[in-house]
């Protein structure tokens, strides 16, 4: 198997890739970045390529999708209450605006 074939992979793990890309892709990573980096989380949390079937391969660990979620919940418990509530307006706001916009 040559250097980047994803054909061992199942069709699970390539959605799975193609979701995570698309994440870093919309936090504003380069394409090529992005791919890379899916396909590193998805052989972390699935021990790299599956054959399908019942039965073939080991369970997913999930390990990378733990660690992103705590680490922004950690981030927010790191501000200020009064910069949580900051936050919080910005974000109501915003979505008031939002919704204005698309009722028009």
């Amino acid at each position: 198997m040559a250097r980047g074939d994803k054909s061992k992979y199942t069709d699970k793990q390539k959605r799975k890739a193609e979701h995570i890309a698309e994440g870093y892709e919309d936090r504003g990573v380069p394409e090529s970045e992005a791919k890379r980096r899916a396909w590193a989380t998805v052989n972390k949390e699935s021990g790299g390529g599956n054959q399908s079937g019942s039965g073939r391969g080991k369970p997913d660990t999930h390990v990378s999708s733990h660690k992103g979620g705590k680490a922004g919940g950690a981030a927010s418990a790191a501000r200020t209450p009064a910069q949580r509530s900051a936050s919080a307006k910005k974000a109501a706001a915003t979505r008031k605006r939002n919704r204005e916009a698309k009722a028009r």
